[in-house]
């Protein structure tokens, strides 16, 4: 194992303690419980956006923290859910008295200690709510979760909740928009290497020179099938139809009910791309594949997305949410109207993302 580090067990505090001082004027970090928040928390009147969830998959959710995007973010351990304590103790930092929405992947560990953490929060008086994203259309059910994983939607919807809290919408307004985001994006990736957890030192699973991983998790899940590397065409072929082939998909979430006082289950159904739809188009890098490769991946997937009468009307390229150092890439389309693009355009300023200022 080579990497910059100091002791494994240091690796995740190191980092945000370097993240505190390379950004005051953005963010701050509170230590034990660690969670990172916005410099001008709480912004009164404001419904607050919190996410989190293991470390590693920077710079999701830390780096998103700032104006028109997050207002907390809950790092775990690499890899390992955050505790509801460290959820718990950031909604009482941010909560401005509008509301908190928690943004939550959709893997076992997140989604338990984010419920958990969502009673413990209402129990002193912060009223919270649980959106799920579940985008990822690789495989149903993984190791890590039970139904879809949560994987690039999930900064897309940070970006764009993000932006609605800062005009000014309501609790309700957010969620509402936060499912809609969640229910029009898909997402796929693939992976070319695994990734070594500091805390292991060793890789995470084994890819023979010529293998590739189809429809990798971000946590080097396994995904639909190994099978010999292909050319760069070949591959965002591969992710992009698979996106946009997906058929209809019915899913069952848990969201809390406010006026029953618990946990219910909600059936949400979401519609295929259609022609004629705009699109975000985000590819992303899973850590270890350079800019100039997903540019290569990019121009394919608009030659694809053309031919299937889909417009890219906005797009995101980029290592936005990553699994260390592993080389590999995901696709995720997001189906936009009006709103969406107004709110994807809306100025945002945090350590990772930032525009309009």
């Amino acid at each position: 194992m080579k990497k910059l580090i100091n002791k494994p067990e240091d690796f995740v505090r190191e980092s945000l303690v370097g993240m505190a001082v390379a950004h005051p004027d953005l963010i701050k970090v509170h230590f034990d419980p660690n969670f990172v928040y916005r410099s001008d928390a709480p912004m009164q009147g404001k419904v607050a956006i919190i996410s989190g969830g293991g470390s590693g998959h920077e710079p999701m959710h830390t780096s998103f923290v700032g104006m028109g995007m997050l207002d907390a973010a809950c790092p775990g351990e690499v890899f390992t859910s955050p505790t509801p304590d460290q959820m718990l103790e950031a909604a009482k930092t941010v909560d401005g008295g509008a509301g908190v929405l928690y943004i939550v992947k959709n893997y076992s560990g997140d989604v338990m200690n984010f419920e958990m953490a969502t009673e413990l929060a209402r129990t002193v008086g912060i009223r919270v709510f649980n959106i799920l994203i579940d985008d990822d259309v690789a495989v149903k059910d993984s190791l890590y979760t039970q139904g879809r994983r949560g994987v690039g939607t999930t900064v897309l919807a940070e970006k764009i909740c993000g932006a609605a809290a800062e005009r000014g919408y309501d609790l309700q307004q957010v969620m509402d928009l936060c499912r809609r985001v969640n229910l029009n994006g898909r997402s796929m990736g693939l992976a070319l290497t695994s990734c070594t957890v500091p805390a292991k030192g060793t890789p995470t699973f084994t890819l023979g020179d010529n293998e590739m991983e189809m429809g990798i998790g971000i946590h080097g899940e396994p995904g639909r099938e190994r099978m010999a590397q292909k050319s760069a065409d070949e591959m965002t072929e591969m992710l992009a139809l698979s996106i946009i082939e997906d058929s209809t998909y019915s899913r069952t979430v848990r969201e809390w009910d406010e006026d029953g006082g618990e946990w219910v289950d909600v059936e949400l159904i979401d519609q295929p791309f259609q022609r004629s739809d705009r699109v975000l188009a985000f590819v992303n890098s899973m850590g270890g594949t350079p800019i100039s490769e997903l540019y290569i991946v990019y121009r394919k997937l608009a030659e694809i997305c053309q031919k299937q009468g889909i417009q890219i009307v906005r797009n995101l390229v980029g290592p936005y949410i990553t699994s260390l150092e592993m080389q590999g890439c995901s696709i995720t389309l997001l189906k936009l109207d009006d709103e969406m693009i107004r709110l994807w355009d809306a100025p945002v300023k945090t350590p990772s993302l930032r525009w309009g200022i």
